[in-house]
This record gives C-alpha cells, sequence and structure tokens, in this order.
C-alpha cells in the first residue's frame, strides 16, 4: 500500500484500543512504512493508552448511545459534528494523492460515526467484533463493512472467524520467575493476578481486598504473591488489604506492560470484557472470571464461555456486594489457589484453544493479500 494509510477507529476503552494496537504490529512487520491514524474517544483512558504507544491519534467528538437521562439527546447532538471530524480526517489521510485508505473498526460509540464518514468518503470498512452478541455499534457497521471478523463463536453471513487480536505487551516476555523479577516480586513464589480491565472494576478490587483479609494466613502459608491493577487512581484501600495480611503485592492503577502481570501469573481474578479474555487464552492462565453485571445481553459472559468449556477457566456472577462474592467467587479462587494439579489442566485446556493469530489475519486483509 503506497501513501494513504490505515485509519483505526474505536476508543472509550482498552478493548477497543488494544486490538488496534496489535493488528498496526503486525502491519509494520508487513508493510514498514505503512500509515496509521487512530480516531478515538475523547476519553482520558485513550489519550493515556495511545500517547503511551507513540502513535498518531485524534479524538473524534462522539457520544454514546446511552440509556441515561439525556443520553439519546447527547448521542443525536453529537452525530454531526463526530462524522464531520471523522471525514476530514479521512481525507487528510488520503491526501492531494489520493493515496488508498483503509478503515478498521473495532466497536465502540466512536466506530459508528467513523464507519458513516468512510461511506460517505468511499473508504472501504473492515470491522472486528469481540463481542457476543455483537454490540449496535457493530451490527450496524457490518452491515457496511467490506470484510467483518469476529473473535466470537457468533456473527452474520459471510462473517470470518478468527482467533484472539492480542498485542505484543500483553504476552509473557519471559518464563513466570523472568515475569516476577521483573515485577520486584520472588520470582520463585506463585503468583495471584486481580484485573478489572483497563479502567477497573470497584466490585473486583472489593472483593480482593476482602479475599486477601479472609484468607491472608493461607495465602501467606502458601508463598501466594499479588499483581493487582485497580484501574483506580486512589490505590490506597486495596494496598492496605495486602500490608495489612503482610501478603507481597503489586497494586497499579493500570500496567502498560501487561505480558509481565499474566507471565507472572499462577491464577487469575477478572472481568470477562474481549480483551482481557484474549489475554486470558493467549498467555494461558487459569482465570476466574466475574463479567460485569450490569449489560443486559451479558456478553462478557458469552466472551469467556469458550474458556470455561475448554476447562480453562470458570465463569462465577459478580454478586457486587464483596461479602456475597466471598461466599461464592472466593470458595472458587480459594480451590484454585489450593490444587496446583487443577490449575495445570486448567493451563492444558487453554492450550486446545487454538492460535492466537486475529492481528495477522487481520493485517493481511487490510493489506488486502488474503
Amino acid at each position: 500500500m503506497s501513501g494513504g494509510g490505515v485509519v483505526f477507529a474505536g476508543g472509550g476503552t482498552g478493548g477497543h484500543i488494544f486490538p488496534m494496537l496489535a493488528v498496526l504490529e503486525e502491519l509494520r512487520v508487513r508493510a514498514p512504512g505503512v500509515r496509521a491514524v487512530f480516531l478515538c474517544s475523547t476519553r482520558q483512558i485513550d489519550e493515556r493508552i495511545l500517547s503511551a504507544a507513540g502513535v498518531e491519534f485524534v479524538p473524534i467528538p462522539a457520544a454514546p448511545l446511552s440509556v441515561r437521562p439525556g443520553g439519546l439527546a447527547r448521542f443525536v447532538s453529537s452525530w454531526g459534528g463526530a462524522v464531520r471530524a471523522a471525514r476530514a480526517e479521512l481525507r487528510r489521510v488520503r491526501g492531494a494523492e489520493g493515496g488508498p485508505v483503509r478503515v478498521l473498526s473495532t466497536g465502540g460509540f466512536v466506530s459508528a460515526p467513523v464507519a458513516q464518514a468512510a461511506r460517505a468518503e468511499g473508504v472501504p470498512i473492515v470491522l472486528l467484533n469481540q463481542d457476543s452478541p455483537p454490540g449496535k455499534a457493530n451490527r450496524w457497521i457490518a452491515r457496511h463493512a467490506g470484510r467483518v471478523f469476529s473473535t466470537a463463536a457468533v456473527g452474520g453471513r459471510g462473517w470470518e472467524r478468527i482467533g484472539p487480536v492480542v498485542r505484543r505487551a500483553a504476552l509473557a516476555p519471559g518464563d513466570a520467575g523472568e515475569c516476577r523479577a521483573g515485577l520486584g516480586l520472588d520470582p520463585s513464589r506463585p503468583v495471584l493476578f486481580v484485573t478489572g480491565a483497563s479502567q477497573g472494576a470497584r466490585s473486583v478490587n472489593e472483593f480482593a481486598a476482602a479475599l486477601v483479609r479472609a484468607h491472608g494466613e493461607e495465602l501467606r502459608a502458601g508463598g501466594w504473591q499479588v499483581v493487582h491493577q485497580t484501574g483506580a487512581e486512589d490505590n490506597g484501600a486495596w494496598r492496605a488489604a495486602y500490608d495489612e495480611q503482610r501478603v507481597p503485592a503489586v497494586v497499579e492503577t493500570f500496567f502498560d506492560a501487561m505480558g509481565a502481570c499474566w507471565g507472572a501469573a499462577d491464577l487469575a481474578v477478572s472481568r470477562a470484557g474481549a480483551g482481557s479474555v484474549a489475554e486470558a487464552w493467549a498467555n494461558r492462565v487459569p482465570t476466574v472470571f466475574l463479567p460485569y453485571p450490569y449489560h443486559r445481553d451479558q456478553h462478557q459472559r458469552f466472551n469467556a464461555e469458550p474458556l470455561e468449556r475448554a476447562g480453562g477457566a470458570v465463569i462465577v456472577e459478580d454478586l457486587i456486594d464483596p461479602a456475597r462474592n466471598l461466599g461464592d467467587a472466593g470458595g472458587r479462587v480459594m480451590a484454585l489457589v489450593r490444587d496446583g494439579a487443577a490449575r495445570g489442566a486448567m493451563r492444558a485446556g487453554l492450550g486446545s484453544l487454538g492460535p492466537v493469530d486475529g492481528a495477522a489475519r487481520l493485517a493481511a486483509a487490510l493489506l488486502d493479500t488474503e
């Protein structure tokens, strides 16, 4: 592809942005000079991730279609401006010479106005769907995309199934001991990894604190350490729980190099967004998933079901209250803490799921080499 470039559309969460970065890595292998521009949301998480990645990005003034009061009005009022801004960026990337442009959409509220802009500008769209069932934006974009790829076992006519899309920074950079040492932990001792994904999850954070307070003695006796990504800037309450129970822990708002966290882990507790599920799959980490409890379609549960069917994960309802979660999810976590053989069998189950080749497939599609 000479001139022009690839425009990536998606944002608002790491689950939309990280797959785009994974595809860009593969594109740069196949076409080192390819130009990439990311059209993202105005949320702080987008700027944080994309600035750290050192890529060109432009926030688009889009608003989500929300059921909250005023949500529909904000969505409608933002639509025209978001489409116009996206059209301007597509023209800029195309340039005076009219170089070829492609759009890769990863879904979410930013992707819809970018897709509409691409339609108006005659720019081909490739869609990546990662949720089961697909969200509203993806269902609409799929009707206008030239090719649709899905990491979930769902889709319409002509949708192509691919493996997980995972960036290199989310893959373990070494063996477990090396990853633990890189995080400042004892390389010989087991690790529990807790994550509510890039924006965090209060109920997951509170559950982790309740778990360590209830089972601190057993965790210490087993030599367990914890890596905890909170998403919350104020980590004091969560750090205090580990300090009180004398359980070694690395507690951070956000880890840029998630691969080290997954690589260090013998067991994980996680939300079940598509990105987190893909990373658990790719790194073969036995995981207790607590899907986001407020989605009507419960798509996070469906995201994790292939891993559960393979024997590599356990899905537990997030009961929100830490005491109730302790009684249910806590029992599942501690059973796995005690049973190394069970964790080994789960790793083997994850290994049976197939290759993590989604980024390569998408890069090939964008370069028209498939």
